[in-house]
């Protein structure tokens, strides 16, 4: 994009200046068609040499990190690891119970035998403690824990308990049941649906997504350039992502939201492009220059690249760095899997963008008329300015405060109920009962009581054992309390364990949790798995204003740098909330009161989960800032062109709105066949980006928005000239 300044720019419409070659993405495009050989070797050794990577993404990438790392809690268990024998809230319990006498007799003995042994086969356990009567063998004694010590860091606790829980519960027989269960069990059984989730989503959304793409080019060899597109780019970030796992864990999740975001942003900015590669070869063709043979047609081909990458090619990049400014928010949260995630997605983006901005040109000049092979009957492949979409531009036109205050009153609607939305930590729920995480968990809670899942590791000087032992014995929010014990080596800690009266998501729980470290003595650190849950969620809480307030305002900031329009880029940017707002006020009608939960097969947590607000926003905020960028760069092309309002608000919609509505179309695909199988939050995710993208597309960009440019008119695009003055010169007209 062109940043050259321009201090004597009038305060009126932006005149371009005449270009007698491409501007820098222009040439971008013309070089890349120059140096064919070299560009497509190198993304043919990128794609190959990360892809080989690839496959090991499930198995490397780690399945833990959700904690706030500078927490009570999280230091509470690094201390339990180091000085208690790996007895922290990552150490995984093996629940053995026997439905034909004592578990310690007989053939339950022999498999609690069975059980120590596979354990203390596995080096990265530390300290394999039986079971001990009171404590972890049940009063009638049919149940009975065998603790395994962490030996490691959580996220390879859970590659641990991913390896052994399968081992493990083959030594049942038909009277002893052995469930692993614990919080890396959980998060191992969770990881491993949701990626069976994501991956049965993708199988489903491809096919509908190649019909939408079919429909939306009206050829099936364009259609499918978007696919092969997304497919190098995240076959290269896959790669990439185990790569970087080497020297930073990297969470599992980072690549399920990479695949689904590559997908989408892959499409849409394919479709960009396309569209107006297949317009600008058109025009040219009306001229002399297709006559005069192959060198001619060469040119022609690279001006029309040069044409498509001026133009459709700035937005695109624009909109590439909207995402990963939005994106990049979310790294102000303390929980690596959080920042892992968030770099995951960007990452994809990177390469996403690398591929349309050098890759696709390179195609389309190859192709060419070829990219229409196999078109539709009544497709009109090279027809750039629709006429549905002025018809419908000329009709906001004529009528915007109507058609205003109806999108309005249905966002506003729908967005009501996110004032009574909650928020917290997921619950046991979102596994599959058949989950061993989860059957272990019912069966301690069966023959332990209800809090015995979720029991407290309260961490002192050995100075304050009496003092703290005293107050959680005291405590009405405790059911029992273990007797303190000394650390093994000389540190001078001691443990104490306490089992809370309620289940872990008890939201009475985080009461009891407040209330123990107001009254426990100075050197007492509360942990425990629900304690670091409880963590995360406030740091969460914190965090989502501060996310919200900085994605707000770079987005803004880039719009205006790119606009150079502070109203109508101000105007754009909150709208964004609208369509953000009616998501989640749908989502807390969906997940915390549960309607339609028996259609979309979940049992209801009763409430949201806490990650959601902070990074889902973000990835709904990215994905609008791409129609916005899409539509309001089309409008401000149309702007400098004519220095017309209407030729602005009506030829924007002409030129990008059915690109918007089949790119729209496309996501709210992806994202739904979300909402159909796995867990409870791959289904939030997808209903929430899903809704998100609907409204956003349809009611916020093909409606609101283009309003708003109606009744802003000229002033939508006024810049003050002091404000020009700072500003970079950045034009999307192409002469």
């Amino acid at each position: 994009m062109s940043t050259s300044p321009a201090p004597t720019r009038p305060a009126g419409p932006p005149s371009p200046p005449p270009r007698s070659r491409p501007g820098p993405l222009g040439r971008l495009g013309v070089w890349v068609t120059e140096h064919a050989k070299m560009v497509g070797l190198v993304w043919l050794l990128a794609v190959i040499g990360l892809g080989a990577f690839a496959p090991q993404v499930e198995h490397n990438l780690s399945g833990a990190g959700w904690q706030d790392s500078g927490s009570e809690s999280v230091a509470a268990r690094e201390l339990a690891v180091e000085h208690f024998g790996g007895n922290a809230s990552s150490a995984i319990q093996v629940v053995v119970r026997s439905d034909d006498g004592p578990v310690t007799e007989g053939e339950g003995a022999e498999v609690l035998a069975e059980v120590t042994a596979v354990l203390e086969g596995e080096s990265r356990i530390a300290e394999v403690v039986p079971p001990m009567p009171g404590a972890t063998l049940s009063g009638d004694g049919s149940t009975a824990i065998v603790l395994a010590g962490a030996g490691a860091d959580t996220n390879e606790m859970v590659r641990v308990a991913t390896d052994l829980k399968g081992e493990l519960q083959d030594l049942s027989t038909e009277a002893v049941q052995v469930n692993p269960t614990g919080s890396s069990l959980l998060w191992s059984d969770f990881n491993e649906a949701n990626l069976d989730a994501m991956l049965k989503s993708e199988l489903m959304s491809w096919p509908v997504t190649l019909a939408i793409l079919v429909l939306a080019f009206g050829a099936l060899v364009a259609a499918g350039l978007p696919l092969l597109l997304t497919l190098a780019g995240l076959v290269a970030s896959a790669g990439s992502l185990v790569l970087i796992n080497a020297l930073v864990p990297v969470s599992i999740w980072a690549f399920n939201f990479a695949m689904m975001f590559a997908l989408a942003l892959g499409i849409d900015y394919a479709l960009f492009l396309v569209v107006r590669y297949r317009a600008a070869r058109a025009a040219r063709r009306e001229g002399a220059a297709q006559a005069l043979g192959g060198l001619a047609d060469r040119a022609a081909r690279q001006q029309a690249v040069a044409e498509t990458m001026d133009t459709a090619g700035k937005a695109v990049l624009l909109s590439g760095l909207t995402v990963l400014i939005s994106l990049s928010a979310v790294m102000l949260v303390p929980s690596p899997a959080f920042r892992s995630m968030a770099g995951g997605i960007m990452l994809s983006v990177v390469f996403v963008l690398a591929a349309t901005l050098t890759l696709l040109p390179l195609v389309l000049f190859k192709l060419d008329d070829r990219i229409n092979k196999l078109a539709l009957p009544w497709a009109r492949t090279t027809e750039h300015r629709s006429r549905r979409f002025t018809a419908w531009g000329e009709r906001l036109w004529k009528r915007p405060v109507a058609w205003g205050l109806a999108s309005l009153v249905v966002l506003l609607a729908l967005a009501a109920p996110v004032l009574g939305l909650t928020t917290a930590m997921p619950s046991i729920k979102v596994l599959p009962q058949d989950a061993s995480a989860r059957v272990g968990y019912d069966v301690v809670q069966d023959a332990f009581g209800d809090g015995a899942p979720g029991t407290l590791q309260v961490v002192a000087d050995q100075d304050d054992a009496a003092s703290a032992a005293d107050v959680l014995g005291a405590d009405s929010g405790i059911a029992a309390v273990m007797a303190p014990m000394p650390a093994a080596d000389d540190s001078g800690l001691v443990m104490l364990q306490a089992v809370p009266t309620v289940d872990p998501s008890d939201p009475a729980l985080g009461d009891t949790v407040d209330r123990l470290r107001a009254d426990l003595p100075a050197s007492a650190l509360v942990g425990g798995a629900p304690v670091e849950n409880l963590d995360l969620k406030a740091q969460l809480d914190e965090s989502t204003p501060l996310v919200i307030g900085v994605v707000l305002v770079l987005g803004f900031l880039l719009l205006l740098v790119a606009l150079q329009a502070p109203l109508i880029s101000l105007l754009g940017t909150l709208a964004s909330l609208l369509s953000t707002a009616a998501a989640f006020g749908v989502a807390r009608l969906i997940f915390q009161e549960g309607y339609g939960a028996d259609l979309l097969g979940f049992e209801s947590q009763g409430f949201l989960d806490a990650w959601a607000p902070v990074f889902f926003f973000a990835m709904i905020f990215a994905i609008a800032m791409d129609y916005t960028v899409f539509l309001l760069a089309s409008a401000k092309e149309h702007y400098e062109r004519t220095g017309d309002a209407k030729q602005a608000m009506v030829g924007s919609l002409a030129h990008s709105g059915r690109v918007i509505f089949a790119a729209g179309a496309v996501m709210v695909a992806v994202f739904f066949t979300f909402a159909l199988s796995g867990p409870i939050p791959p289904k939030e995710m997808g209903v929430v980006l899903g809704l998100a993208v609907l409204l956003d597309a349809f009611l916020v960009r093909l409606v609101l928005l283009p309003v708003m440019l109606r009744l802003t008119g000229r002033a939508a695009w006024y810049c003050p000239a002091w404000l020009r003055r700072v500003l970079p010169n950045i034009t999307f007209a192409h002469d």
